[in-house]
């Protein structure tokens, strides 16, 4: 391997998805105008039982990682409840204490907190997971609604194919934009997509939600362009506006309000995934009164803009 290339190092743990592990495996691999060079590695040589009923054949083990520059760490199946061996946790960390860069696809973001080096850092990992990666690891500072996280020498990402945006962001960082532009062309790819754009949650109202009220909120949801109210709401449960919050939150973890906002933010997507109504036109449908008003909220809800989202999403 020339010392001139960039090393990359692509961790697979058990249960490893194959899109994760293939997508830096693919974008990093080593081809003439590439200054990569790629090495696939586990815990230990042999095999590697993956994800989705694949599993891998790695010829080396940790040792893979002592020259790299950068490694990556593809998502894993149960990551809430598998803690990653202590010899990789150890590996990571002694990688990192070299200077080496770590960048967790999806799940993997589990693995790389466990180093403890993302502490106090801002993170993200697929939506389904951000609430479990919170909780096993509060420490780190996780951020649901991007597709990457740049932390420097630590970098997470979303869900699988957000680890393209992952692994070209790492390419434009390096060799700039015609490089990465040009990676994006092989693998037909979109050539950017900021970090800071939203993760595709299908809905931002909190799913599966309790019994309690679920007439009102069916109410309330076929009525957000009309002014609502904590009063009205509990009017329509027939209990006191008290009684109605106190409860609502018990059985959703949201206030009644925070739960109108969330549902008029998702019917403003849907909206503009759907339609060609202007932003302030959906606004006004969605009972939020102005454009605004609906970019403030898409902005501190998604962490991006009604147009950027219409941009990606729609059909």
């Amino acid at each position: 391997m020339s010392r001139d290339n960039h090393h990359v190092a692509v961790l697979v743990l058990e249960g490893a998805k194959p899109l994760d592990v293939g997508i830096p495996a693919q974008v990093f691999s080593s081809r003439p105008g590439m200054p990569y060079e790629v090495r696939v590695c586990g815990a230990a040589p042999g095999l590697v039982t993956g994800g989705d009923g694949l599993s891998y054949h790695v010829a080396e083990g940790l040792g893979a990682l002592d020259q790299a520059d950068t490694i990556f760490i593809p998502g894993y199946r149960e990551p809430a409840t598998t803690a990653p061996p202590a010899a990789v946790v150890g590996a990571l960390m002694a990688a990192h204490e070299r200077g080496t860069r770590l960048a967790a696809i999806s799940t993997g973001a589990f693995a790389l907190a466990a180093t403890g080096l993302l502490d106090g850092k801002r993170a993200t990992t697929h939506w389904h997971y951000t609430r479990a990666l919170a909780e096993r690891h509060p420490l780190v500072r996780v951020d649901e609604n991007v597709l990457f996280v740049d932390e420097g020498d630590v970098l997470t990402s979303a869900g699988a194919a957000s680890g393209i945006d992952l692994c070209l962001h790492l390419v434009r960082r390096d060799h700039g934009v015609g490089q990465s532009n040009h990676v994006a062309r092989r693998l037909v790819a979109a050539p950017y997509r900021s970090g800071g754009q939203a993760q595709y949650v299908p809905r931002s109202v909190p799913e599966p939600l309790g019994d309690l009220f679920a007439g009102t909120r069916e109410w309330a949801l076929a009525h957000l362009a009309e002014p609502l109210t904590l009063e009205a709401l509990a009017r329509n449960a027939r209990v006191s506006a008290r009684t109605f919050s106190r409860r609502f939150v018990q059985d959703t973890g949201y206030t009644p309000m925070q739960w109108v906002l969330r549902a008029r933010v998702d019917l403003a997507r849907e909206l503009l995934e759907r339609t060609d109504l202007g932003v302030e036109e959906i606004a006004d449908q969605v009972g939020l009164g102005t454009g605004a008003n609906l970019r403030l909220h898409f902005q501190r809800i998604l962490g991006t803009s009604p147009t950027e989202y219409r941009h990606t999403f729609s059909a």
